[in-house]
């Protein structure tokens, strides 16, 4: 090899190091340790159907999707599944969006308010959330 030939390796590879070894602030986090390079945030996927849940459904299936007896503002009396646990674990998804879209026992009908991915998302968002699936 020549010595043009090895000053060029020498040049590529003092720039490949010094691109791969950029000094970044040490950072902290939660537990203490120090990391090079923080994490970034994982977007939150389901974060417009959590707010579909908050302003359509919290109401009666409460904050954790727990049901119970609810009171509605007409003074109408209900008695909220759970979408944790019992038949609402059985359910397929199809059962759910047949629930969602059409209603009954007490639940209104979603077909004319969401779309139907808006439907699948909520159903990904309760097996997420409240089924640990």
């Amino acid at each position: 090899m020549t010595r043009r030939h090895l000053l060029g390796l020498f040049a590529t590879a003092s720039l490949l190091l010094a691109t791969a070894c950029k000094n970044e602030p040490a950072r902290t986090n939660s537990n203490g340790n120090t990391n090079r390079a923080a994490a970034s945030p994982t977007p939150d996927l389901l974060a417009a159907t959590r707010t579909i849940y908050e302003k359509d459904c919290k109401e009666c299936h409460g904050p954790t999707g727990t049901g119970g007896p609810v009171t509605l503002k007409d003074g109408t009396k209900l008695k909220v599944p759970t979408l944790r646990e019992g038949h609402a674990l059985r359910h397929k998804d199809d059962e759910f969006v047949k629930q969602i879209t059409k209603g009954g026992d007490g639940m209104p009908a979603f077909a004319d308010k969401l779309k139907p991915e808006e439907i699948s998302d909520m159903i990904k968002f309760i097996r997420r959330e409240f089924q640990a699936k």
